[in-house]
Parts: structure tokens; sequence; C-alpha cells
């Protein structure tokens, strides 16, 4: 099953190692309502610090990409679990509400740092045949370590929020000593050539024609994907389920992207991946799309199951795809800007989506859902003869001419 990871370089498993690590410690954000509510904080006033914790998000990766390329990714990578370790104490001990709304951006900006940097040493580390696998095991740390989380944190929760913020700070911390400790020190990338147009600033990305269109094709997939948060609980509790349906969704979500990816990634290998992001991405929309017909906890659990099959498929795809494209000096801002992409995604989906929900109805969503989610799909499909001529090596079809060519 783990085949297709095997050969990977030694520094794609510390960074698959580090961040699930990391992730382990990703139990704030669910329980950040009830500490605040733990804390005298108002209904009316927390929106100030849910928000704040999401312009975090669209600071960190920007900033992350940058300097990347500029101060190189190890620095990058520990300034921001650094500074992730540093924004959980100062949020825990915040006295006020402006207060716990500055510590908030500094968490999500500190954490969302880390991002780029990684993606931008990964590709430094693998070879462009080796791209695709390296950022599937990637996404799978993600998915590990978030799966684990969410049952920690909520076993933590009960014993006390401070544990919570320990938990954070200390896995924040274990990645930082993993950084330093195993990965390559260094700049990393390339400096630029001569007559190179990449510059130091994000120019680089709007000026590429491909990254022009990718993003936001990418970003209407990340908008759907992200109702799942949003407007999923939201159905379900018009539909009177209680809370804990919810709580089984997200775990069998976390299950069955965490047991299939692997698998998914070794069978799916032989294929060109742009035709399989597609077909991924179409049953994710349809999945998504499908929750406005569920009505009950075996419906819905069909529905969670057909998208998180998509996300498995998808794995890695969009990060692989995007380092193809990047200039060998500019890899940290095409991941900055792909994560920036994200949260901004995150950011419509968490707050369009819901006014929508509310004010248009969840028809308009669901159906947006699969409209648009299909259209996006297939807009990256039919770019796919552009971002081959745009590769550096030619990805191939299958395993067999793989071992014929390797034999030759």
């Amino acid at each position: 099953m783990l085949s297709t990871f095997s050969g990977l370089p030694r520094a794609a498993w510390v960074i698959f190692a580090g961040t699930v690590v990391n992730r382990l410690g990703y139990v704030i954000t669910p329980f950040l309502v009830f500490y605040l509510g733990s804390r005298g904080v108002t209904p009316e006033q927390t929106p100030y610090v849910l928000g704040a914790l999401g312009a975090g998000n669209l600071i960190g990766p920007a900033v992350g990409g940058l300097l990347a390329d500029r101060v190189g990714r190890r620095p990058t990578m520990l300034t921001g679990l650094i500074g992730t370790a540093l924004a959980q104490g100062l949020l825990f001990a915040a006295p006020n509400v402006v207060t716990l709304a500055l510590a908030a951006v500094l968490l999500s900006a500190a954490g969302s740092m880390v991002g780029p940097a990684a993606g931008a040493l990964l590709t430094d580390a693998v070879t462009a045949d080796r791209r695709r696998a390296a950022f599937s095991l990637f996404h799978w740390a993600i998915n590990i370590g978030t799966a684990v989380a969410g049952i920690l944190g909520g076993f933590l929760a009960t014993h006390g929020y401070w544990l919570l913020f320990a938990l954070d700070a200390a896995t924040a911390l274990a990645y930082a000593v993993i950084v330093v400790a195993m990965l390559p020190g260094g700049r990393g990338g390339a400096a630029p050539a001569a007559g190179s147009t990449s510059g130091t600033g994000y120019g680089v990305v709007f000026r590429d024609p491909l990254m022009r269109v990718l993003l936001p094709l990418f970003g209407i997939g990340l908008v759907i994907y992200s109702f799942t948060e949003v407007c999923l609980p939201l159905a379900i509790r018009d539909h009177g389920l209680p809370p804990t349906t919810l709580g089984m969704m997200a775990t069998l979500n976390a299950i069955l992207v965490v047991v299939l990816q692997p698998i998914a990634t070794n069978v799916l290998s032989r294929f060109r991946q742009i035709p399989v992001y597609v077909v991924a991405s179409v049953i994710t929309a349809i999945g998504i799309a499908l929750t406005g017909v569920a009505d009950n906890v075996w419906s819905y659990a069909g529905t969670v199951a057909l998208w998180s099959l998509g996300e498995a498929m998808v794995g890695g795809i969009s990060g692989a795809i995007i380092a193809s494209l990047a200039p060998a000096d500019a890899r940290g801002r095409y991941q900055g800007s792909f994560q920036w992409t994200w949260g901004i995604a995150r950011f419509i989906a968490l707050a369009v989506g819901a006014a929508v929900y509310a004010t248009a109805g969840p028809a308009v969503v669901w159906w947006f859902s699969a409209i648009a989610g299909i259209a996006a799909a297939l807009g990256v499909g039919v770019m796919a003869p552009m971002i081959a001529h745009r590769t550096a090596t030619p990805e191939p079809l299958t395993t067999p001419e793989l071992a014929s060519a390797a034999s030759s």
C-alpha cells in the first residue's frame, strides 16, 4: 500500500513526521468558542476574535512564501513554529477582547507560515516525477494529525482548556526541534538566473498566466470543500439531529481519508495527475452537493463517504501541480500563493456561505457546489496540455512504461 511513497528522500519523511506531530496540537480552533465563553466573552464579541483568526490565515501564507524564498525554508519554518508556541501563551493569557483578537491573528499567521516553506523544501528535495507522491504524503500527514487531534482535543477540553494550549505549544516546539536537527539549512531552491523576472515579490506569480487561471479554479473547489465546515453543521441542525451527529461525520471523514489516501495514491499513480484531479474533484463536488437531499444519519454518512473518497483521491495533487509550475527561485512564493488561496476560500465559505445559506436558502449552496465544482474541475482539465508543456520532466502515463524506461 505504501509502495508509492518508497524511495522518497529523507527530507520528505522528516516533513511528514514533523507535520503529524505539529497537527496533533491543532486543537484550539474547534474549542475556541467554548474557551472564549469560559473567559466571559459575549456572543456579540466572539466574532471579532474568530474574524481575527481568519485574517491571520490570509497573512501567514503570503509572508511564509516570501520569507522561504528570501531567507530560507528552515528559518521560515522555525519562525512560524516558535511564533505559534508564543501566540498560544499570549492567547491563553490575554486579558480582554482586543488582546485576544491580536493573539488570534498572530496564532493563525504564524501557524500558516510553515506550510509554504515546507512545500518549497519538499519541492527542492524531490525530483519532478516524485512530487505527486511527496505532496500526497504531506497531505496524508495533515489528515493523520488532524484526525488524532480531534479525538485528543475533546478529551483534554474536559480536563481544562489550558491543556489544549499546552499541547499546541508543545507540538509546535517539538516540530521546531525536528526542523533544527533533521532538515537541511541554507536558502534552498536556486539563485535567480541571469535575466530572471522572478524578482523578490509575488509579481512572479501574478505575471504567470497559468497561475492566474489555476488559482481561481482551485479556489472554487476549496470554497466548496470548506462548506463542510459551516453549511454541513447548519444542515444537520436544521434536520433536528443532535450535535453528536456532526462529530460522527467528522470522525467518519477523518478515518476514511487516513485509510483511503495511501491506497488511492498507490492505485492511481499509474494515471496522469490532471485527469485524477478532475475525477476526484467532481466526486467531491457531487458528494457535498448531495448534502442537500440528506435528512438522517445514514444519508449524511453516505454523502460524507462520497466526498471523503474524492478528497483521498486528490491527495496532494494540487500542491504538486503548483510545484511543477514554480521557477526554482520562487517555489516558496508559489506555494504561499496556493495556501493563501486556501485561506481566502475558507474565509469566503465561512462568511459568505453561512449568509447565503441563511438568506437565499440551502438549495443555492448545494446547487452551487454541484455546478461550480464540476465546472472548475473541468476547467483544470482543459488546462492539462498547457500544464504539461511547463512541466520540466514529462509525467509517465503508466507504471509498466516506467519500468520499461528504467530497464532501457
